[in-house]
């Protein structure tokens, strides 16, 4: 490389990669290539064969990927990660550049941004999920062990020493605030934008995912579920409705909670519910279109913790949202504030019950609501949220005193 990089991006997920995380990463790359000389260092497989004129230049390096039963060896394999981004970024920065990472895997950001504070290149953190909150929400770490108390300290001194922080949920700035010496001023909020086209779909009886009988209210479940998900409250839902045989559920999608969906859907086969293989990305907006509602699931705790990219998608195509999360959480503003959906309390299966019974009832309005939502995805462009990374970018030019 002949000239340094003026913006780094550190990233394990970028395209060919599929993952909503590496599409988004992907997009922002390109968006900010347009204005600035981008540098992507992947752990992608393939993303350095994606280099051409124009376009961020990719820096591929190895990386293990054991599979995810193995928990001993994934847990070595992104510490392994972190330690190749660190050498990698402490090669490839300078003092002029700015270094921007991600933070998938949570051990990448403390390794990416030391490297970076040796080489004294500006930072920016964007933040996906946050840590140790993720663990403690997904019950995976209890608030007061060595794990969480370890990843805490870290952050007190990470936190304050970036130029800025990223957040997708308005959620997340009061949980990192609560860190010292965190400045208002460096935190942007630039929600996720959606990756289908925007428009209201009329329901079409034939639509192939819908039920055998077309005529049923349709409440489905897809997409990525993790460890701050609920998939037990979604099936006793099911099974608390199973007389009401106007309803049913559609259910598709992968991850840890999807495997203990399956579980329960097999010690009692509800006949309300269709559990779907994974949909692939070429039949998304066919899927989404074709039920009535949308469940999105979440855990006790998980506001500012992690933020349903889903929902875009779903208002996208005009549906209304039926979320079971905290009331303080990113998603419950927008459907209060829009007036798009229904908010539960996390892990009632009987709330949301009631909250599908009544969505079911009322389809006009349960219509009206996708409708809204339709038009408030517009709000949730990728060109707005390109303006404020354009936006977040420049003022830590500025504030570094450095050039275009």
């Amino acid at each position: 490389m002949d000239k340094p990089a003026k913006l780094i991006i550190a990233a394990q997920y970028y395209p060919p990669d599929k993952t909503t995380t590496a599409v988004y990463v992907g997009r922002i790359a390109h968006a900010l290539a347009e204005d600035h000389r981008v540098v992507v260092i992947s752990a992608t497989p393939g993303s350095g064969d994606m280099n051409s004129p124009g376009n961020p230049a990719v820096v591929e390096i190895g990386h293990w990927h054991p599979p995810k039963s193995a928990v001993a060896q994934r847990a070595a394999g992104i510490c392994l990660l972190a330690a190749r981004m660190f050498f990698s970024i402490l090669k490839r920065a300078k003092s002029e550049d700015i270094v921007f990472c991600v933070t998938t895997p949570f051990t990448l950001p403390y390794a990416v941004l030391l490297a970076a504070k040796f080489r004294r290149a500006a930072t920016m953190l964007l933040i996906y999920d946050l840590y140790p909150e993720a663990l403690e929400a997904a019950g995976l770490a209890k608030p007061n062990s060595l794990a969480v108390r370890l990843v805490r300290f870290a952050n007190t001194l990470l936190f304050p020493r970036l130029d800025a922080i990223i957040v997708i949920g308005r959620d997340v700035p009061p949980l990192i605030q609560k860190y010292p010496g965190v400045e208002a001023r460096r935190l942007h909020y630039i929600p996720n934008w959606a990756l289908v086209p925007i428009g209201y779909r009329e329901i079409d009886p034939t639509n192939r995912f819908r039920a055998s009988d077309p005529s049923q209210f349709i409440v489905a479940l897809s997409g990525n579920l993790g460890f701050t998900h609920d998939a037990a409250t979604v099936v006793e839902a099911a099974r608390l409705l199973q007389g009401e045989r106007h309803i049913h559920f559609i259910l598709s999608g992968w991850g840890v909670g999807w495997n203990a969906l399956n579980d329960l859907f097999a010690m009692d086969r509800l006949e309300n519910v269709t559990v779907l293989k994974p949909v692939p990305e070429t039949e998304l907006v066919e899927f989404l279109s074709a039920a009535d509602a949308w469940i999105i699931p979440y855990r006790r705790g998980c506001a500012g913790v992690s933020i349903p990219s889903r929902l875009y998608n779903i208002l996208a195509v005009g549906r209304a949202v039926l979320l079971a999360s905290d009331v303080d959480s990113e998603a419950a503003l927008v459907l209060n504030e829009e007036a798009i959906g229904w908010v539960v309390p996390p892990e009632s299966p009987v709330e949301l019950a009631r909250a599908i019974r009544e969505a079911a009832e009322d389809r006009q309005a349960t219509t009206e609501k996708g409708k809204r939502a339709a038009e408030v995805a517009a709000k949730y462009r990728e060109e707005l949220a390109f303006t404020r990374y354009r936006q977040a970018v420049r003022g830590v030019k500025q504030a570094q005193g450095l050039s275009d």
